[in-house]
């Protein structure tokens, strides 16, 4: 692993928690992007270094061949972020057509509800 590829991961992680934090859901979608895409470097970086193919025959695979598992994990990653993805475009489509806006709003039965218990601890 390279500090290189460490900083990227990092970097993919920060953006993408600070774009989820934001009340649009343009942003929301592009940061749970990048954090898909952190995801799934860090999984191809867990692996190690690359190897000779593990499907060789024989009982046992050679001594330097690959994991196979990180791969299957990025690719089960892959479809899981893109999965999640079109429903939140599908969401940010509905709520664009439904207030011409795509800022998320505060619930107001949830503020009625707060105020409820905060007058009621006085």
């Amino acid at each position: 692993m390279t500090l290189a590829l460490a900083a990227t991961v990092a970097t993919l992680y920060a953006v993408g928690t600070y774009l989820l934090l934001q009340r649009t859901l343009t942003r929301i979608v592009i940061g749970l992007a990048l954090m898909g895409h952190g995801a799934n470097l860090l999984l191809l970086m867990a692996g190690g270094q690359p190897g000779v193919p593990p499907l060789i025959a024989g009982d046992h695979p050679p001594a330097g061949a690959a994991d196979p598992l990180p791969q299957a994990l990025a690719l089960t990653a892959i479809v899981i972020t893109f999965g999640v993805l079109a429903f939140l475009l599908a969401l940010a489509y509905r709520s664009w057509m439904v207030t011409h806006d795509d800022t998320v709003e505060d619930d107001v039965e949830d503020r009625r509800i707060a105020e409820r218990d905060e007058e009621a601890r006085r």
